[in-house]
């Protein structure tokens, strides 16, 4: 069971999806993405709900899906081994729709008719939620503190903000998002273990 637990299953299996629907689009391009995309006119205009998950599967190009699959993988299969495969599923799908939430937010504001596509949403909450582990969880996880991932975070949003054609609204959205989902999983498991260790003192 504890062998289980060590093996990487959906950050694996979410690479592997996210693959195939990239592999499928460069044959369906149009038809993919125009189902997809994030847009104003698609979620409210068309009431297409669904794109605010879908969009998260979609990526432009082979550089795109290469440097988030890459992330999603080896950050991905840290965490997951930490806190579990279902907290994993539920943070890495929480960080992702609530950036998609966001940026379609600011997009209405705006009066912003663009879309966006991408899982960079759900990647940096996975980063949130590994500072909320660095910071709150009390157990240290090997070669992680805090400086580290502030560091990491500060250079990836950096570089978001220095490329074109970046939602930079759908990162720091994913990312709050799965830093306040890692907290508050850190707080409530310290504060367990205290309440486990004290009633057993007595």
């Amino acid at each position: 069971m504890k062998k289980y637990k060590q093996i990487p299953l959906v950050s694996s299996l979410l690479v592997i999806i996210n693959i195939i629907v990239f592999l499928t689009s460069i044959f369906a391009r149009d038809a993919l993405f125009d189902a997809g995309v994030l847009n104003v006119q698609g979620v409210l205009g068309q009431r297409q709900y669904g794109r605010v998950l879908w969009a998260m599967f979609l990526h432009v190009s082979m550089s795109h899906i290469f440097s988030n699959m890459l992330i999603l993988f080896f950050l991905g299969s840290m965490i997951e081994k930490e806190i579990g495969h279902i907290r994993f599923f539920l943070f890495y799908f929480l960080s992702g729709v609530s950036g998609n939430i966001l940026s379609l937010c600011v997009r209405v504001q705006n009066d912003d008719m663009s879309g966006t596509i991408g899982a960079s949403g759900a990647i940096f909450g996975l980063d949130g939620v590994l500072l909320s582990m660095a910071l709150f969880r009390g157990k240290k996880v090997e070669n992680v503190t805090p400086t580290r991932v502030l560091l990491m975070i500060f250079l990836s949003l950096y570089s978001g903000y220095t490329s074109e054609n970046v939602d930079n609204v759908v990162h720091l959205g994913g990312l709050l998002a799965g830093f306040t989902a890692g907290s508050i999983m850190c707080i409530v498991q310290r504060k367990k273990n205290i309440d486990q260790e004290a009633s057993g003192e007595y």
